[in-house]
């Protein structure tokens, strides 16, 4: 059954620095919690989970 709408088939195109084929090149993180200490993740841990608790209170409110 045929339809009656156009279609665009225009294609987007972006310019690369790297091949198709190949992955993006890596970029520098700013920060990796994979170089903190672990006093670093525990109290990063420790700040999340306040946080998220902080969500679940004021919605129970």
């Amino acid at each position: 059954m045929p339809h009656a709408h156009p279609h665009d088939h225009a294609h987007h195109h972006h310019s690369h620095a790297h091949g198709p084929a190949t992955p993006h090149p890596p970029q520098a993180a700013p920060w990796s919690i994979l170089r903190m200490t672990v006093a670093g993740r525990l109290a990063a841990a420790l700040a999340v989970s306040v946080a998220l608790w902080a969500v679940v209170l004021v919605a129970m409110r």
